[in-house]
């Protein structure tokens, strides 16, 4: 028996299309098992693809659209952009100014206004959990540069809005620019930490309206945009008084891979704790098509 399961392929915090970071939504995935899952996100080899569960529409709006993110290597309990992605192929399809999921980290909610001309989708993250504060000296060794290079405005530190990022602070935009870590050596240290990834930023930008430029190496390439790392940013930012609480922040991302990505940040503070992190963007619709699968 031939199964066929429709998809849509969105460029996610993109001001136009083959910009951003792509996603491959499936807006109604009931019938593939988590083996098949994992096997079309390795087919699309993107950064993560979606699932979508739908239910009864009402229970559904109330309690958030039961959505599963993966990457190539695994499951992911929460990610950015496939949050807001997922979220505007469903206010699409379904309507509304609000669309919350239902990820395996919880229910995130993303609301959607007019904006350039746009629809505008925002999301809100969990509170932020405020983690270790790394040796600068060893964070410059892990990622192969001097110590010098990394700047002293603010801490090495963990923040996660569901994955841990240490934020890395750089001084200088040319240095980041330029930056090919030994992923191995990169790793080792993660592997040591909190975090499991590192988000690097400067406040040197191309864009003079932009808060931070901002990369996100691992072991599988870079990410033209990392939500989930861009709201634990705003949040580093607040809590070190780089930023005001409540702020739009713009953080830019994804031109050393040529998909340049405009990622939209703010977080509050209450009692000297980061709170109310959202994140949000433009997603823009670039393929529509269908799986075919065989029994």
């Amino acid at each position: 028996m031939t199964r066929r399961y429709r998809f849509v392929w969105v460029d996610v915090f993109a001001s136009a299309p083959l910009e951003g970071n792509p996603l491959a939504v499936f807006p109604d995935a009931r019938g593939l098992s988590d083996t098949e899952m994992q096997s079309v996100a390795r087919e699309t080899c993107l950064s993560e693809t979606t699932f979508v569960f739908p239910g009864e529409e009402a229970t559904d709006r109330a309690r958030g659209f039961r959505t599963r993110i993966f990457a190539v290597m695994g499951e992911m309990p929460f990610a950015g952009h496939p949050t807001l992605g997922t979220a505007s192929v469903l206010r699409a399809e379904r309507g509304g100014d609000a669309i919350a999921l239902l990820e395996n980290v919880g229910r995130i909610p993303v609301t959607f206004t007019p904006r350039d001309g746009r629809v505008f989708g925002e999301m809100v993250q969990v509170d932020p959990t405020v983690g270790a504060v790394h040796d600068t000296e060893e964070v410059a060794r892990a990622l192969g540069v001097d110590r010098t290079e990394l700047s002293d405005e603010a801490p090495v530190q963990t923040i996660s809005t569901g994955n841990p990022f240490a934020i890395v602070p750089f001084r200088r935009r040319a240095v980041l620019e330029r930056l090919r870590p030994d992923v191995g050596r990169m790793d080792d240290y993660l592997g040591r930490s909190d975090a499991k990834f590192f988000y690097l930023v400067t406040r040197e930008t191309r864009d003079p309206s932009a808060a931070l430029h901002a990369r996100m190496l691992f072991a599988g390439g870079e990410d033209p945009a990392t939500g989930s790392a861009a709201g634990p940013a705003a949040a580093w930012m607040v809590l070190h008084g780089l930023a005001r609480p409540d702020a739009p922040l713009l953080v830019e991302q994804g031109w050393e891979v040529h998909r340049p990505s405009r990622i939209h940040a703010r977080a509050g503070l209450e009692d000297g704790r980061p709170v109310q992190v959202r994140v949000g963007g433009f997603s823009v619709p670039v393929i529509h098509g269908e799986l075919t699968l065989g029994d």
